[in-house]
């Protein structure tokens, strides 16, 4: 077979396509690899943590100190995404109300929580079990993602790649609610650059940044 007869198969433009389908698979693989690597440990190594904010959870306020979710994965896959409980509600349903700015459904245990990023933990399980990773955009309620997929056109790009605990949007200032489409437009652009750009190093400097944004407590609430 010649040189040419070999790479006719990839004409037009389907060899480049090929070539980021395996550099896509390959990324997959390391980033579950790292996920394991990091999420099992960590886990262990915070079990004390979750029984004190499980029993301080439960002193403040009447109700589980886990709360469940649906949440849009890989795909648009749904998953019962895991939260420590900050609010006196449970909201799983049709219509959600984004958490705002003084909100008074927050608990007084859930509000230095929320601050602290203390209430995304759980999400550890997630990534174990594979339907979140350690970066990748940030999984929204049902109920919204079925809102902002009628008000913006390929909404759905952000579902190319594993929903994450931070990613691309948050570390650049994309943390709590979008009380207006055009903020949710906003988050959607980092969203769809990180599903478009994902690599082991991105990933990385995301880990980083995030430390910085819990901190700095931008958008905490």
């Amino acid at each position: 077979m010649t040189i040419h007869e070999d790479f006719a198969p990839y004409s037009n433009g389907t060899y480049a396509a090929t070539v980021a389908r395996n550099a896509g698979y390959a990324h997959s693989v390391t980033k579950r690899i790292v996920d394991l690597a990091l999420a099992i440990p960590a886990l262990i190594l915070l079990s004390p943590l979750f029984i004190v904010l499980s029993v301080l959870i439960r002193a403040g306020s009447q109700g589980p100190a886990m709360f469940r979710q649906t949440r849009l994965g890989l795909n648009g896959a749904p998953f019962q995404i895991l939260k420590f409980r900050t609010m006196t509600v449970l909201e799983n349903g049709p219509v959600i109300k984004q958490a705002e700015q003084g909100d008074a459904r927050i608990t007084k245990v859930g509000g230095w929580m929320r601050r602290l990023s203390l209430d995304e933990l759980p999400q550890l399980i997630n990534v174990i079990n594979g339907d979140m990773s350690l970066i990748g955009p940030r999984p929204h309620a049902l109920a919204h993602d079925r809102f902002y997929g009628r008000e913006i056109a390929g909404y759905d790009l952000r579902q190319s790649v594993k929903p994450g605990i931070s990613g691309w949007a948050q570390v650049h200032g994309h943390r709590g609610a979008t009380v207006t489409v055009s903020r949710m437009r906003e988050r959607l652009a980092y969203d769809v650059w990180y599903s478009r750009n994902a690599s082991f190093a991105l990933d990385v400097e995301i880990i980083i940044r995030t430390i910085g944004e819990v901190i700095s407590q931008r958008n905490a609430y």
